[in-house]
């Protein structure tokens, strides 16, 4: 167990650009670990009104923001990737404010085990506070082709990321776990859960998810559980009815959405009815998929589905929740779940600059977006 978060098995986890870390983070998480990413909590602190903003801008000056005045990363980060001091003095200003979340929120969450991503793991001190380190791996023209591809950076940009971080070599020789995610999801999915049972059996068993209970007496039906990897034909199978086929999703397509989100199931009948995915980033819950059977009662599978999902986000320390919606179902959707205290809203009217940004960067197409507060403290601190 970890010294510095006494009752915790901490996992530090690292990897170069474009390896794939949360991918791995994610799967922790399906496994019962609280997740920590670093590189959201840093955009957070440098967001317009974070703890770091003032500092950024006072150092790198106005042009590196919008006409909106939000630091654009996009620009800040090839200034700082072509000069290293420059990249070592934003690190310096945004760290501590970090560091401070990182502490607050693992010593928060009721998990016994804990997974840290951070790009910076190694370099900024915080792999000797964990129990493990793990580092994700791939060739190099693998993490090329994923910045030029998925971040649509030129080869330049992308040759110029690449070359300002330590050899992925260093970081893999310090590890006690190394994951392979060079392969399909499934093969890391098995390595993850592999590994995760031979280092931390004892200190996370995964526990039942807690489910919401019953909010009217025709919802006593409704059975709510967490899709697993498992589940991921019976997922494709239940998308593609529920959509007549305008969604055609294979297991391999939903093996590789797990690594970027969550399924809650509802089961009415003891027939699988409904299906959300949603996932948590940057301290916002965002529920982006919703599926229905055509036939199922709206009001009495919503607000439990829902409810299960924003417990779930709970233990993730979420701040807020957002649950996209078919426009055609917005008001129902709104009258289902208004007992749970969500209500329609938009994004330029949420008062949290990283809200905002979930939420337009989240938003389906044809879609109107529900909102709630799940928390009245915020981890870092606004100025």
């Amino acid at each position: 167990m970890s010294t510095r978060w006494p009752g915790k098995y901490v996992i530090g986890l690292t990897g170069n650009i474009a390896t794939g870390k949360s991918v791995v983070r994610k799967m922790l998480e399906h496994l019962g670990a609280f997740g920590v990413d670093a590189d959201a909590l840093a955009h957070q602190a440098t967001a317009k009104g974070g703890p770091a903003y003032a500092q950024v801008v006072k150092t790198f000056g106005e042009w590196i923001l919008t006409d909106e005045g939000e630091v654009d990363r996009a620009r800040l980060g090839r200034l700082v990737f072509a000069d290293p001091e420059a990249l070592a003095k934003l690190e310096s200003l945004i760290h501590p404010f970090v560091g401070q979340a990182i502490d607050f929120l693992i010593k928060r969450t009721k998990s016994p085990v804990a997974v840290v991503e951070a790009i910076k793991l190694i370099e900024a001190g915080l792999a000797k506070d964990c129990d493990a380190l793990w580092v994700v791996h791939v060739p190099e023209a693998i993490q090329t082709l994923r910045l030029t591809d998925k971040r649509h950076l030129s080869e330049a940009e992308a040759e110029q990321r690449l070359r300002a971080q330590a050899p992925q070599a260093e970081k893999v020789k310090a590890a006690k776990v190394v994951i392979d995610n060079s392969g399909s999801f499934e093969d890391t999915w098995n390595q993850v859960q592999a590994a995760f049972n031979k280092i931390a059996p004892a200190a996370a068993p995964e526990k039942p998810r807690p489910t919401a209970q019953p909010s009217t007496p025709e919802a006593r039906t409704v059975k709510i559980r967490r899709g697993k990897p498992s589940d991921a034909t019976a997922i494709a199978e239940f998308i593609k009815q529920a959509t007549q086929g305008a969604r055609s999703l294979s297991r391999a397509d939903v093996m590789e959405a797990f690594g970027d989100k969550a399924y809650m199931l509802a089961d009415y009948g003891d027939q699988l009815t409904a299906i959300a995915g949603w996932k948590v980033e940057n301290l916002v819950a965002r529920v982006d998929e919703f599926y229905m059977n055509a036939n199922a009662p709206l009001e009495a599978v919503t607000l439990p589905l829902i409810e299960a999902v924003e417990n779930a986000s709970k233990e993730l320390q979420s701040e807020a929740a957002l649950v996209f919606v078919p426009l055609p179902l917005a008001q129902s959707a709104a009258q289902a779940l208004a007992a749970g205290g969500f209500t329609l809203q938009t994004a330029d009217k949420l008062g949290v600059a990283a809200w905002k940004e979930a939420a337009k960067d989240s938003m389906p197409p044809g879609t109107a977006m529900l909102y709630k507060k799940l928390r009245e403290d915020r981890v870092l601190k606004p100025i």
